[in-house]
């Protein structure tokens, strides 16, 4: 089974809209869902409307969110701004197999490559694979 760890990126997607493509992911019965507090913060902090931030916390519901992990060295040749570090290292302490993602700005280079044991794909590039 795999443990998808869901970037702020993520969360914001799948509240937006409710009928958003990536909230397919929540349907997965292979996958476990996991996210951590600071990317349920920051996913809040950009939800403006109340429908969107109910649609949120119904969708949290389906997801274990972990403690926050700061201090996880992630090695000298993942280069991360310093907001993404502790998501990738949440990913990392929290055993995900997967780290969905869709900041292509800053996580675009390790796309479809495996960081710190974690593989990091866009939410339809994981969707597509399970497809398949």
């Amino acid at each position: 089974m795999d443990r998808l760890f869901l970037d702020a990126n993520a969360l914001f997607s799948a509240a937006y809209r409710a009928d958003a493509a990536v909230a397919k992911l929540w349907a997965l019965p292979s996958a476990t869902l996991v996210t951590s507090r600071y990317a349920v913060v920051e996913a809040e902090r950009n939800l403006d409307r109340a429908d969107q931030l109910e649609r949120l916390t119904a969708l949290l519901a389906g997801v274990t969110i972990l403690a926050d992990s700061m201090d996880t060295p992630l090695g000298e040749r993942v280069v991360l701004p310093e907001k993404d570090v502790p998501i990738l290292a949440a990913a990392v302490n929290g055993a995900c197999t997967h780290l969905i993602t869709g900041d292509v700005h800053h996580f675009g280079p390790y796309f479809g490559k495996t960081v710190a044991g974690v593989l990091v794909l866009l939410p339809a590039e994981y969707l597509e694979l399970q497809r398949s």
